[in-house]
Protein backbone atom coordinates (compact mmCIF):
# COMPACT_ATOMS: atom_id res chain seq x y z
CA UNK A 1 0.00 0.00 0.00
CA UNK A 2 1.49 3.46 -1.12
CA UNK A 3 0.79 6.96 0.55
CA UNK A 4 1.29 8.23 -2.35
CA UNK A 5 0.52 7.44 -6.17
CA UNK A 6 2.53 9.97 -9.18
CA UNK A 7 0.52 9.44 -12.48
CA UNK A 8 2.82 10.33 -15.46
CA UNK A 9 1.21 10.69 -18.97
CA UNK A 10 2.87 8.02 -21.13
CA UNK A 11 0.81 8.87 -24.29
CA UNK A 12 2.32 10.11 -27.41
CA UNK A 13 2.18 13.82 -26.95
CA UNK A 14 3.62 13.87 -23.52
CA UNK A 15 5.90 11.30 -24.63
CA UNK A 16 7.44 13.54 -27.10
CA UNK A 17 7.23 16.45 -24.71
CA UNK A 18 9.86 14.63 -22.62
CA UNK A 19 8.27 12.36 -20.14
CA UNK A 20 10.28 9.47 -20.34
CA UNK A 21 12.88 12.02 -18.97
CA UNK A 22 10.61 12.72 -16.24
CA UNK A 23 9.74 9.89 -15.17
CA UNK A 24 13.41 8.67 -15.10
CA UNK A 25 13.87 11.88 -12.79
CA UNK A 26 11.21 10.58 -10.44
CA UNK A 27 12.32 7.62 -9.80
CA UNK A 28 15.95 8.62 -9.35
CA UNK A 29 14.24 11.09 -6.80
CA UNK A 30 12.34 9.11 -4.91
CA UNK A 31 14.73 6.28 -4.73
CA UNK A 32 17.24 8.87 -3.56
CA UNK A 33 15.36 10.18 -0.92
CA UNK A 34 14.46 6.27 0.60
CA UNK A 35 10.73 6.74 -0.86
CA UNK A 36 10.20 3.52 -2.53
CA UNK A 37 8.20 1.81 -0.50
CA UNK A 38 6.16 4.68 0.01
CA UNK A 39 5.59 6.38 -3.45
CA UNK A 40 5.03 4.29 -6.48
CA UNK A 41 4.91 6.33 -10.09
CA UNK A 42 2.47 4.89 -12.87
CA UNK A 43 2.98 5.61 -16.63
CA UNK A 44 -0.98 6.37 -17.57
CA UNK A 45 -2.49 7.38 -21.22
CA UNK A 46 -3.69 10.62 -22.28
CA UNK A 47 -5.12 12.86 -19.86
CA UNK A 48 -6.46 15.08 -22.61
CA UNK A 49 -5.02 18.44 -21.60
CA UNK A 50 -2.03 17.45 -24.27
CA UNK A 51 -1.26 21.28 -24.24
CA UNK A 52 0.26 21.22 -20.99
CA UNK A 53 2.42 18.48 -21.52
CA UNK A 54 3.80 16.89 -19.43
CA UNK A 55 1.75 16.10 -17.14
CA UNK A 56 2.40 14.59 -13.77
CA UNK A 57 -0.72 14.37 -11.23
CA UNK A 58 -0.14 13.53 -7.39
CA UNK A 59 -2.95 11.31 -5.66
CA UNK A 60 -4.58 11.40 -3.13
CA UNK A 61 -4.34 15.06 -3.33
CA UNK A 62 -4.91 15.56 -6.97
CA UNK A 63 -2.42 17.55 -7.65
CA UNK A 64 -2.52 18.06 -11.61
CA UNK A 65 1.37 19.43 -12.56
CA UNK A 66 1.88 21.18 -16.05
CA UNK A 67 4.62 21.06 -18.33
CA UNK A 68 6.95 19.09 -16.08
CA UNK A 69 10.36 19.20 -16.92
CA UNK A 70 13.06 16.62 -15.36
CA UNK A 71 13.97 19.62 -12.77
CA UNK A 72 10.37 20.07 -12.05
CA UNK A 73 10.07 16.35 -11.23
CA UNK A 74 12.68 16.68 -8.65
CA UNK A 75 11.20 19.69 -6.71
CA UNK A 76 8.34 17.27 -6.84
CA UNK A 77 9.77 14.43 -5.11
CA UNK A 78 11.88 16.89 -2.85
CA UNK A 79 8.89 19.60 -1.88
CA UNK A 80 5.61 17.40 -2.12
CA UNK A 81 6.65 13.65 -2.25
CA UNK A 82 8.74 14.47 1.04
CA UNK A 83 7.26 17.08 2.75
CA UNK A 84 4.51 17.82 1.81
CA UNK A 85 4.25 20.53 0.46
CA UNK A 86 2.63 21.19 -3.29
CA UNK A 87 4.23 23.02 -5.97
CA UNK A 88 1.82 25.75 -6.93
CA UNK A 89 3.68 27.13 -9.78
CA UNK A 90 3.08 23.84 -11.75
CA UNK A 91 -0.44 23.38 -10.81
CA UNK A 92 -2.56 23.93 -13.81
CA UNK A 93 -4.64 26.80 -13.55
CA UNK A 94 -3.55 27.86 -10.24
CA UNK A 95 -5.42 25.29 -8.53
CA UNK A 96 -3.63 26.94 -4.71
CA UNK A 97 -6.61 28.73 -3.78
CA UNK A 98 -6.39 29.15 0.22
CA UNK A 99 -3.40 26.88 -0.44
CA UNK A 100 -4.96 23.59 -1.26
CA UNK A 101 -6.37 22.03 -4.49
CA UNK A 102 -9.19 22.74 -6.35
CA UNK A 103 -11.14 19.85 -8.41
CA UNK A 104 -9.91 19.06 -12.03
CA UNK A 105 -13.46 18.27 -12.55
CA UNK A 106 -14.47 22.17 -11.72
CA UNK A 107 -11.84 23.86 -14.26
CA UNK A 108 -13.67 24.72 -17.81
CA UNK A 109 -11.71 22.41 -19.88
CA UNK A 110 -13.17 19.09 -17.87
CA UNK A 111 -16.29 20.98 -16.48
CA UNK A 112 -18.67 20.04 -19.39
CA UNK A 113 -16.70 16.89 -20.23
CA UNK A 114 -18.29 13.04 -19.60
CA UNK A 115 -15.63 10.79 -20.21
CA UNK A 116 -17.17 7.11 -21.34
CA UNK A 117 -15.04 6.09 -23.92
CA UNK A 118 -11.96 7.63 -22.66
CA UNK A 119 -12.92 6.74 -18.97
CA UNK A 120 -9.73 4.99 -17.82
CA UNK A 121 -7.60 6.85 -19.66
CA UNK A 122 -4.73 9.03 -17.67
CA UNK A 123 -6.32 6.72 -14.67
CA UNK A 124 -4.51 2.75 -15.13
CA UNK A 125 -1.25 1.73 -16.31
CA UNK A 126 -2.20 0.33 -19.28
CA UNK A 127 0.34 -1.96 -19.36
CA UNK A 128 -1.40 -3.63 -15.96
CA UNK A 129 -4.59 -6.17 -16.62
CA UNK A 130 -4.95 -6.19 -12.85
CA UNK A 131 -5.57 -2.15 -12.70
CA UNK A 132 -8.26 -2.88 -15.48
CA UNK A 133 -10.24 -5.35 -13.58
CA UNK A 134 -10.08 -3.25 -10.52
CA UNK A 135 -11.98 -0.74 -12.51
CA UNK A 136 -14.52 -3.49 -13.36
CA UNK A 137 -12.66 -4.21 -16.50
CA UNK A 138 -13.90 -7.79 -18.20
CA UNK A 139 -16.69 -7.82 -16.02
CA UNK A 140 -18.69 -7.12 -18.96
CA UNK A 141 -17.58 -9.81 -21.19
CA UNK A 142 -18.31 -12.11 -18.29
CA UNK A 143 -21.63 -10.61 -18.45
CA UNK A 144 -22.60 -11.07 -21.75
CA UNK A 145 -21.50 -14.74 -21.63
CA UNK A 146 -23.08 -15.58 -18.66
CA UNK A 147 -26.39 -13.74 -18.48
CA UNK A 148 -27.20 -12.96 -22.29
CA UNK A 149 -27.85 -15.25 -25.46
CA UNK A 150 -25.68 -13.50 -28.65
CA UNK A 151 -28.97 -12.15 -30.05
CA UNK A 152 -29.80 -10.45 -26.52
CA UNK A 153 -26.14 -8.83 -26.96
CA UNK A 154 -26.96 -8.03 -29.97
CA UNK A 155 -30.69 -6.34 -29.11
CA UNK A 156 -29.04 -4.43 -26.26
CA UNK A 157 -26.21 -1.92 -28.34
CA UNK A 158 -29.51 -1.88 -30.73
CA UNK A 159 -31.36 -0.76 -27.85
CA UNK A 160 -28.20 2.04 -26.49
CA UNK A 161 -28.76 3.70 -29.76
CA UNK A 162 -24.68 3.67 -30.35
CA UNK A 163 -23.61 4.91 -33.85
CA UNK A 164 -20.43 4.02 -35.36
CA UNK A 165 -17.94 6.37 -34.32
CA UNK A 166 -15.57 6.37 -37.24
CA UNK A 167 -17.01 8.26 -40.04
CA UNK A 168 -20.87 7.74 -41.27
CA UNK A 169 -22.32 7.10 -38.38
CA UNK A 170 -24.36 3.83 -38.91
CA UNK A 171 -25.59 1.70 -35.90
CA UNK A 172 -23.66 -0.17 -34.38
CA UNK A 173 -26.23 -2.24 -33.30
CA UNK A 174 -27.69 -3.19 -36.76
CA UNK A 175 -24.28 -3.88 -38.57
CA UNK A 176 -23.70 -6.57 -35.88
CA UNK A 177 -27.26 -7.70 -36.25
CA UNK A 178 -26.74 -8.29 -40.25
CA UNK A 179 -23.64 -10.31 -39.48
CA UNK A 180 -25.32 -12.32 -37.22
CA UNK A 181 -27.95 -13.31 -39.64
CA UNK A 182 -25.30 -13.98 -42.28
CA UNK A 183 -24.48 -17.83 -42.49
CA UNK A 184 -21.05 -18.68 -42.62
CA UNK A 185 -18.81 -22.02 -41.45
CA UNK A 186 -16.18 -18.21 -40.17
CA UNK A 187 -16.92 -14.58 -39.31
CA UNK A 188 -14.95 -12.40 -38.47
CA UNK A 189 -14.53 -8.91 -35.79
CA UNK A 190 -12.19 -6.20 -37.18
CA UNK A 191 -11.08 -2.52 -35.58
CA UNK A 192 -10.51 0.04 -37.42
CA UNK A 193 -7.60 1.58 -35.77
CA UNK A 194 -5.94 3.00 -39.05
CA UNK A 195 -7.13 6.76 -38.07
CA UNK A 196 -5.59 8.71 -41.37
CA UNK A 197 -7.42 12.11 -40.97
CA UNK A 198 -5.29 15.10 -40.31
CA UNK A 199 -5.42 15.92 -36.63
CA UNK A 200 -6.76 12.79 -35.72
CA UNK A 201 -5.57 10.99 -32.56
CA UNK A 202 -8.63 9.64 -30.52
CA UNK A 203 -8.28 6.09 -30.82
CA UNK A 204 -4.49 5.92 -30.80
CA UNK A 205 -5.24 7.53 -27.04
CA UNK A 206 -7.88 4.74 -26.26
CA UNK A 207 -5.01 2.58 -27.49
CA UNK A 208 -2.30 3.80 -25.61
CA UNK A 209 -4.52 4.69 -22.43
CA UNK A 210 -7.27 1.69 -22.32
CA UNK A 211 -6.17 -0.96 -24.93
CA UNK A 212 -8.04 -3.79 -22.74
CA UNK A 213 -11.37 -2.23 -22.83
CA UNK A 214 -11.24 -2.53 -27.05
CA UNK A 215 -9.92 -6.24 -26.41
CA UNK A 216 -12.89 -6.75 -24.27
CA UNK A 217 -15.24 -5.18 -26.55
CA UNK A 218 -14.24 -7.10 -29.62
CA UNK A 219 -14.45 -10.11 -27.63
CA UNK A 220 -18.14 -9.39 -26.48
CA UNK A 221 -19.14 -8.70 -30.38
CA UNK A 222 -17.49 -12.18 -31.36
CA UNK A 223 -20.17 -13.64 -29.17
CA UNK A 224 -22.77 -11.63 -30.46
CA UNK A 225 -21.84 -12.52 -33.72
CA UNK A 226 -20.69 -15.90 -34.02
CA UNK A 227 -16.83 -15.55 -34.28
CA UNK A 228 -14.18 -16.70 -33.07
CA UNK A 229 -11.27 -14.51 -34.81
CA UNK A 230 -10.86 -10.68 -34.50
CA UNK A 231 -8.09 -8.17 -36.26
CA UNK A 232 -7.05 -4.94 -34.89
CA UNK A 233 -5.81 -2.80 -37.82
CA UNK A 234 -3.58 -0.15 -36.36
CA UNK A 235 -1.30 1.97 -38.22
CA UNK A 236 2.53 0.99 -38.08
CA UNK A 237 3.12 5.28 -37.12
CA UNK A 238 1.62 4.35 -33.60
CA UNK A 239 4.37 2.46 -31.80
CA UNK A 240 2.96 3.31 -28.39
CA UNK A 241 -0.38 2.00 -29.27
CA UNK A 242 0.75 -1.24 -31.22
CA UNK A 243 3.14 -1.84 -28.02
CA UNK A 244 0.41 -1.70 -25.57
CA UNK A 245 -2.08 -3.26 -27.50
CA UNK A 246 0.45 -6.17 -28.33
CA UNK A 247 1.28 -6.51 -24.04
CA UNK A 248 -3.05 -6.74 -23.47
CA UNK A 249 -3.29 -9.08 -25.92
CA UNK A 250 -0.48 -11.48 -24.21
CA UNK A 251 -2.18 -10.68 -20.87
CA UNK A 252 -5.41 -11.23 -21.55
CA UNK A 253 -4.41 -14.65 -23.41
CA UNK A 254 -2.59 -15.80 -20.34
CA UNK A 255 -5.71 -14.96 -18.25
CA UNK A 256 -7.66 -17.05 -20.21
CA UNK A 257 -9.87 -13.60 -21.19
CA UNK A 258 -8.94 -14.52 -24.61
CA UNK A 259 -8.48 -17.92 -26.88
CA UNK A 260 -10.57 -21.14 -26.08
CA UNK A 261 -13.54 -21.64 -23.15
CA UNK A 262 -13.14 -18.14 -22.39
CA UNK A 263 -14.47 -18.01 -18.10
CA UNK A 264 -15.67 -21.59 -19.08
CA UNK A 265 -18.37 -20.71 -21.11
CA UNK A 266 -16.87 -22.53 -24.23
CA UNK A 267 -16.74 -19.84 -26.11
CA UNK A 268 -13.70 -19.21 -27.64
CA UNK A 269 -12.39 -16.17 -29.18
CA UNK A 270 -8.61 -14.71 -30.12
CA UNK A 271 -7.26 -11.38 -31.44
CA UNK A 272 -4.09 -10.25 -33.65
CA UNK A 273 -2.70 -7.25 -34.58
CA UNK A 274 -2.59 -6.23 -38.26
CA UNK A 275 -0.12 -3.21 -39.25
CA UNK A 276 -1.04 -0.56 -42.05
CA UNK A 277 1.42 1.07 -43.83
CA UNK A 278 -0.15 4.65 -43.46
CA UNK A 279 -2.50 4.86 -46.65
CA UNK A 280 -5.73 7.16 -45.65
CA UNK A 281 -7.76 5.02 -48.18
CA UNK A 282 -7.06 1.76 -45.77
CA UNK A 283 -9.36 3.77 -43.49
CA UNK A 284 -12.17 2.86 -45.91
CA UNK A 285 -13.86 -0.40 -44.49
CA UNK A 286 -13.15 -2.82 -47.87
CA UNK A 287 -9.88 -1.65 -48.54
CA UNK A 288 -9.40 -1.96 -45.16
CA UNK A 289 -10.15 -5.87 -44.99
CA UNK A 290 -8.60 -6.03 -48.65
CA UNK A 291 -5.37 -5.55 -46.67
CA UNK A 292 -5.87 -7.79 -43.76
CA UNK A 293 -6.59 -10.20 -46.47
CA UNK A 294 -2.15 -9.54 -47.12
CA UNK A 295 -3.35 -7.85 -50.66
CA UNK A 296 -3.12 -3.60 -51.78
CA UNK A 297 -5.76 -1.72 -49.84
CA UNK A 298 -8.07 -0.64 -52.18
CA UNK A 299 -11.66 -0.41 -51.99
CA UNK A 300 -14.01 -2.94 -53.60
CA UNK A 301 -17.67 -2.58 -54.77
CA UNK A 302 -20.68 -2.64 -52.08
CA UNK A 303 -23.24 -4.52 -52.43
CA UNK A 304 -21.89 -7.37 -51.00
CA UNK A 305 -21.54 -5.93 -47.80
CA UNK A 306 -18.79 -6.94 -45.25
CA UNK A 307 -21.84 -8.31 -42.63
CA UNK A 308 -22.43 -10.90 -45.61
CA UNK A 309 -18.82 -10.97 -47.43
CA UNK A 310 -15.92 -9.25 -45.80
CA UNK A 311 -12.20 -10.56 -44.95
CA UNK A 312 -11.46 -13.83 -46.49
CA UNK A 313 -15.05 -13.24 -48.27
CA UNK A 314 -16.63 -14.54 -44.64
CA UNK A 315 -19.33 -12.40 -42.68
CA UNK A 316 -17.25 -9.80 -41.07
CA UNK A 317 -18.14 -6.58 -38.76
CA UNK A 318 -15.84 -3.21 -38.20
CA UNK A 319 -16.09 -0.85 -35.69
CA UNK A 320 -13.69 1.78 -35.14
CA UNK A 321 -11.18 1.66 -31.68
CA UNK A 322 -14.31 4.54 -29.91
CA UNK A 323 -17.18 2.58 -31.08
CA UNK A 324 -15.94 -0.48 -29.28
CA UNK A 325 -14.31 1.66 -26.10
CA UNK A 326 -18.40 2.17 -25.34
CA UNK A 327 -19.23 -1.29 -25.61
CA UNK A 328 -18.49 -2.97 -22.61
CA UNK A 329 -19.78 0.08 -20.02
CA UNK A 330 -23.32 -0.09 -22.62
CA UNK A 331 -23.05 -3.97 -21.52
CA UNK A 332 -22.58 -3.08 -17.59
CA UNK A 333 -25.42 -0.04 -17.01
CA UNK A 334 -27.33 -0.88 -19.57
CA UNK A 335 -28.90 0.60 -22.76
CA UNK A 336 -31.03 3.54 -21.43
CA UNK A 337 -28.26 4.54 -19.25
CA UNK A 338 -26.16 5.01 -23.01
CA UNK A 339 -29.47 6.43 -24.69
CA UNK A 340 -30.40 8.50 -22.12
CA UNK A 341 -27.32 10.67 -23.49
CA UNK A 342 -27.11 12.83 -26.50
CA UNK A 343 -29.61 13.92 -28.60
CA UNK A 344 -32.78 11.93 -30.28
CA UNK A 345 -30.73 10.11 -33.00
CA UNK A 346 -27.01 10.68 -31.68
CA UNK A 347 -26.66 9.13 -28.88
CA UNK A 348 -23.55 8.62 -26.03
CA UNK A 349 -20.67 11.17 -26.39
CA UNK A 350 -18.44 11.91 -28.78
CA UNK A 351 -14.34 12.25 -28.33
CA UNK A 352 -12.73 14.87 -30.29
CA UNK A 353 -9.17 15.75 -31.44
CA UNK A 354 -9.15 19.55 -30.56
CA UNK A 355 -6.25 21.42 -32.31
CA UNK A 356 -5.58 24.24 -34.59
CA UNK A 357 -5.85 27.89 -33.87
CA UNK A 358 -6.93 27.30 -30.00
CA UNK A 359 -5.64 27.67 -26.17
CA UNK A 360 -6.53 24.32 -24.99
CA UNK A 361 -5.31 22.16 -27.69
CA UNK A 362 -5.91 18.06 -26.45
CA UNK A 363 -8.84 15.46 -26.44
CA UNK A 364 -12.18 15.79 -25.03
CA UNK A 365 -15.17 14.10 -24.63
CA UNK A 366 -18.53 15.83 -24.75
CA UNK A 367 -22.37 14.35 -24.53
CA UNK A 368 -23.70 14.49 -28.00
CA UNK A 369 -25.48 18.07 -28.53
CA UNK A 370 -22.68 19.99 -27.12
CA UNK A 371 -22.52 23.39 -29.08
CA UNK A 372 -19.16 24.29 -30.94
CA UNK A 373 -19.23 27.47 -28.88
CA UNK A 374 -19.23 25.47 -25.47
CA UNK A 375 -16.69 23.59 -26.94
CA UNK A 376 -14.35 26.03 -28.63
CA UNK A 377 -14.78 29.01 -25.97
CA UNK A 378 -15.00 27.22 -22.77
CA UNK A 379 -13.40 23.84 -22.82
CA UNK A 380 -10.96 25.01 -25.59
CA UNK A 381 -10.61 27.90 -23.82
CA UNK A 382 -10.80 30.02 -26.84
CA UNK A 383 -8.77 31.59 -30.14
CA UNK A 384 -4.97 32.64 -28.61
CA UNK A 385 -3.72 35.90 -29.13
CA UNK A 386 -7.44 37.87 -29.01
CA UNK A 387 -8.11 36.53 -32.78
CA UNK A 388 -11.65 36.44 -33.86
CA UNK A 389 -12.95 32.08 -34.45
CA UNK A 390 -13.76 32.30 -38.12
CA UNK A 391 -14.49 28.34 -39.05
CA UNK A 392 -13.85 24.59 -38.11
CA UNK A 393 -13.08 21.64 -39.42
CA UNK A 394 -14.77 18.61 -38.49
CA UNK A 395 -14.52 15.48 -40.26
CA UNK A 396 -10.96 15.86 -41.74
CA UNK A 397 -10.81 15.95 -45.38
CA UNK A 398 -14.11 13.89 -45.35
CA UNK A 399 -15.32 16.47 -43.49
CA UNK A 400 -16.38 20.54 -43.79
CA UNK A 401 -16.11 23.77 -42.49
CA UNK A 402 -18.38 24.96 -40.13
CA UNK A 403 -18.27 29.14 -40.08
CA UNK A 404 -19.04 31.15 -36.97
CA UNK A 405 -22.57 31.98 -37.75
CA UNK A 406 -22.80 28.34 -36.87
CA UNK A 407 -21.75 28.05 -33.44
CA UNK A 408 -24.51 27.36 -31.57
CA UNK A 409 -25.49 24.46 -33.74
CA UNK A 410 -25.75 21.36 -31.53
CA UNK A 411 -23.19 19.29 -32.72
CA UNK A 412 -24.72 15.82 -33.76
CA UNK A 413 -24.30 13.84 -36.73
CA UNK A 414 -27.56 14.87 -38.67
CA UNK A 415 -26.74 18.81 -37.71
CA UNK A 416 -23.20 18.30 -39.07
CA UNK A 417 -24.46 16.98 -42.24
CA UNK A 418 -27.42 19.82 -42.54
CA UNK A 419 -24.99 22.38 -42.38
CA UNK A 420 -22.28 20.88 -44.85
CA UNK A 421 -19.95 19.51 -42.74
CA UNK A 422 -19.67 15.41 -41.35
CA UNK A 423 -18.75 13.75 -37.46
CA UNK A 424 -16.09 12.10 -39.51
CA UNK A 425 -13.81 10.23 -36.37
CA UNK A 426 -13.58 13.18 -34.78
CA UNK A 427 -11.03 15.48 -35.82
CA UNK A 428 -11.87 19.27 -34.84
CA UNK A 429 -9.35 22.12 -36.17
CA UNK A 430 -10.24 25.55 -34.97
CA UNK A 431 -9.38 28.30 -37.46
CA UNK A 432 -9.26 32.23 -37.15
CA UNK A 433 -9.17 35.11 -39.05
CA UNK A 434 -5.63 34.58 -40.44
CA UNK A 435 -6.93 31.45 -42.02
CA UNK A 436 -7.85 31.80 -45.93
CA UNK A 437 -10.61 29.21 -46.50
CA UNK A 438 -9.36 28.76 -50.03
CA UNK A 439 -5.98 27.50 -48.86
CA UNK A 440 -8.10 25.33 -46.43
CA UNK A 441 -9.44 23.71 -49.12
CA UNK A 442 -7.09 23.39 -51.10
CA UNK A 443 -4.74 22.31 -48.39
CA UNK A 444 -7.16 18.91 -47.65
CA UNK A 445 -7.74 18.52 -51.76
CA UNK A 446 -4.20 17.99 -51.72
CA UNK A 447 -3.93 15.25 -48.38
CA UNK A 448 -6.45 13.03 -50.45
CA UNK A 449 -5.15 13.58 -54.28
CA UNK A 450 -2.05 12.10 -52.64
CA UNK A 451 -3.81 9.47 -50.84
CA UNK A 452 -6.18 8.46 -54.07
CA UNK A 453 -5.31 4.40 -54.30
CA UNK A 454 -6.47 5.57 -58.07
CA UNK A 455 -9.03 2.66 -58.72
CA UNK A 456 -11.80 4.72 -59.75
CA UNK A 457 -10.94 7.23 -62.55
CA UNK A 458 -13.75 10.02 -61.01
CA UNK A 459 -11.71 10.24 -57.55
CA UNK A 460 -8.14 9.79 -59.31
CA UNK A 461 -8.40 11.85 -62.37
CA UNK A 462 -11.73 14.28 -60.65
CA UNK A 463 -9.99 14.93 -57.45
CA UNK A 464 -6.47 16.13 -59.52
CA UNK A 465 -8.84 18.57 -62.04
CA UNK A 466 -10.41 20.09 -58.71
CA UNK A 467 -6.75 20.81 -57.18
CA UNK A 468 -5.61 22.15 -60.29
CA UNK A 469 -8.58 24.47 -60.28
CA UNK A 470 -7.83 25.50 -56.61
CA UNK A 471 -4.11 26.18 -57.43
CA UNK A 472 -5.01 28.76 -60.16
CA UNK A 473 -7.46 30.54 -57.76
CA UNK A 474 -4.93 30.64 -54.84
CA UNK A 475 -2.31 31.72 -57.52
CA UNK A 476 -4.37 34.62 -58.84
CA UNK A 477 -4.48 33.08 -62.54
CA UNK A 478 -8.47 31.95 -62.35
CA UNK A 479 -11.57 32.92 -64.14
CA UNK A 480 -14.54 32.94 -62.66
CA UNK A 481 -15.83 30.27 -64.49
CA UNK A 482 -13.47 28.16 -62.84
CA UNK A 483 -16.40 28.48 -59.43
CA UNK A 484 -18.86 27.09 -61.75
CA UNK A 485 -16.56 24.07 -63.02
CA UNK A 486 -15.35 23.50 -59.96
CA UNK A 487 -18.56 22.95 -58.34
CA UNK A 488 -19.87 20.90 -61.25
CA UNK A 489 -16.15 18.54 -60.75
CA UNK A 490 -17.37 18.56 -56.73
CA UNK A 491 -20.45 16.82 -57.51
CA UNK A 492 -19.44 14.62 -60.61
CA UNK A 493 -16.54 13.38 -57.88
CA UNK A 494 -18.98 12.88 -55.24
CA UNK A 495 -21.86 10.51 -56.86
CA UNK A 496 -19.28 8.80 -58.88
CA UNK A 497 -16.80 7.64 -57.13
CA UNK A 498 -16.58 4.29 -55.67
CA UNK A 499 -15.21 4.49 -51.94
CA UNK A 500 -15.89 6.86 -49.27
CA UNK A 501 -12.79 8.93 -49.99
CA UNK A 502 -13.37 10.26 -53.48
CA UNK A 503 -17.28 10.40 -52.57
CA UNK A 504 -16.27 12.86 -49.51
CA UNK A 505 -13.36 14.43 -50.76
CA UNK A 506 -15.06 17.45 -52.22
CA UNK A 507 -16.95 18.48 -48.84
CA UNK A 508 -14.18 20.80 -47.92
CA UNK A 509 -14.51 22.43 -50.96
CA UNK A 510 -18.46 22.72 -51.16
CA UNK A 511 -18.27 23.81 -47.51
CA UNK A 512 -16.10 26.79 -48.29
CA UNK A 513 -17.10 28.10 -51.10
CA UNK A 514 -20.89 27.96 -49.47
CA UNK A 515 -19.92 29.80 -46.71
CA UNK A 516 -16.95 31.64 -47.77
CA UNK A 517 -17.49 32.67 -51.74
CA UNK A 518 -16.43 36.03 -51.12
CA UNK A 519 -12.83 34.86 -50.48
CA UNK A 520 -12.93 32.89 -53.49
CA UNK A 521 -14.22 36.12 -55.43
CA UNK A 522 -11.61 38.43 -54.11
CA UNK A 523 -8.71 36.01 -55.21
CA UNK A 524 -10.20 35.82 -58.53
CA UNK A 525 -11.77 39.45 -59.32
CA UNK A 526 -9.06 41.49 -56.91
CA UNK A 527 -5.97 38.88 -57.54
CA UNK A 528 -5.87 39.40 -53.31
CA UNK A 529 -5.97 36.75 -50.62
CA UNK A 530 -8.27 38.65 -47.68
CA UNK A 531 -6.05 36.29 -44.96
CA UNK A 532 -2.82 37.29 -46.25
CA UNK A 533 -2.05 33.48 -46.80
CA UNK A 534 -1.81 33.10 -50.65
CA UNK A 535 1.92 33.67 -51.20
CA UNK A 536 1.67 34.28 -54.99
CA UNK A 537 -1.16 36.73 -54.44
CA UNK A 538 0.90 38.75 -51.19
CA UNK A 539 2.74 41.82 -51.62
CA UNK A 540 5.42 43.30 -48.85
CA UNK A 541 6.02 47.35 -48.45
CA UNK A 542 7.96 49.12 -45.48
CA UNK A 543 6.20 51.61 -44.18
CA UNK A 544 8.25 54.56 -43.81
CA UNK A 545 6.97 56.12 -40.57
CA UNK A 546 7.72 53.47 -38.63
CA UNK A 547 10.79 52.33 -40.11
CA UNK A 548 14.03 52.75 -38.09
CA UNK A 549 16.51 52.07 -39.93
CA UNK A 550 17.84 48.96 -37.96
CA UNK A 551 18.20 47.09 -40.95
CA UNK A 552 17.12 43.89 -39.64
CA UNK A 553 15.00 42.99 -42.57
CA UNK A 554 17.99 43.64 -44.77
CA UNK A 555 19.86 40.89 -42.78
CA UNK A 556 17.47 38.30 -42.94
CA UNK A 557 16.24 38.79 -46.78
CA UNK A 558 17.31 35.59 -48.68
CA UNK A 559 16.98 37.57 -52.12
CA UNK A 560 18.96 40.68 -51.26
CA UNK A 561 15.41 42.68 -52.42
CA UNK A 562 15.60 45.07 -49.12
CA UNK A 563 18.03 48.37 -49.32
CA UNK A 564 18.55 50.93 -47.18
CA UNK A 565 21.34 52.45 -45.50
CA UNK A 566 21.23 52.51 -41.25
CA UNK A 567 18.62 54.70 -39.80
CA UNK A 568 17.07 55.68 -42.58
CA UNK A 569 13.61 54.02 -43.97
CA UNK A 570 14.16 50.65 -45.94
CA UNK A 571 12.43 49.85 -49.20
CA UNK A 572 11.54 46.60 -51.02
CA UNK A 573 12.13 45.60 -54.26
CA UNK A 574 8.88 44.14 -55.49
CA UNK A 575 10.58 42.55 -58.42
CA UNK A 576 13.51 40.49 -56.10
CA UNK A 577 11.23 39.91 -52.96
CA UNK A 578 10.00 35.94 -53.23
CA UNK A 579 7.65 36.53 -50.64
CA UNK A 580 8.82 34.38 -47.95
CA UNK A 581 7.50 36.96 -44.95
CA UNK A 582 10.95 36.76 -43.28
CA UNK A 583 11.32 40.28 -43.05
CA UNK A 584 7.95 40.29 -41.36
CA UNK A 585 8.79 37.85 -38.46
CA UNK A 586 12.27 40.20 -37.92
CA UNK A 587 10.76 43.23 -37.73
CA UNK A 588 10.02 44.47 -34.13
CA UNK A 589 8.67 47.67 -35.36
CA UNK A 590 5.62 46.65 -37.31
CA UNK A 591 7.06 48.54 -40.39
CA UNK A 592 6.90 45.63 -42.86
CA UNK A 593 3.72 44.64 -43.75
CA UNK A 594 1.63 42.44 -45.82
CA UNK A 595 -0.89 43.57 -48.70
Amino acid sequence: MYRANVLVCGGTGCTASGSASVIESLNAGIAAHGLEKEVRVVTTGCFGLCEKGPIVVVYPEGAFYQSVTADDAKEIVSEHLLKGRIVGRLLYQDETAGGGVSSLSETAFYKKQLRVALRNCGIIDPEDIGEYIAVDGYQALGKALTEYTPEQVVQVIIDSGLRGRGGAGFPTGLKWKFAAASEGDEKYVCCNADEGDPGAFMDRSVLEGDPHAVIEAMAIAGYAIGARQGYVYVRAEYPIAVRRLGIAIDQAREMGLLGEDILGSGFGFDLDIRLGAGAFVCGEETALMTSIEGRRGEPRPRPPFPAKEGVFGKPTILNNVETYANIPRIIMLGAEWFSSMGTEKSKGTKVFALGGKINNTGLVEIPMGTTLREIVEEIGGGVPNGKKFKAAQTGGPSGGCIPAEKIDVPIDYDNLLAIGSMMGSGGLIVMDEDNCMVDIAKFFLEFTVDESCGKCSPCRIGTRRMLEILTRITSGNAEMDDLAKLEELCYHVKMNSLCGLGQTAPNPVLSTMRYFKDEYIAHIEDKTCPAGVCKELLSYTILADKCIGCGMCRKVCPAEAISGERKEAHSIDTNKCVKCGACETACKFKAVVRA
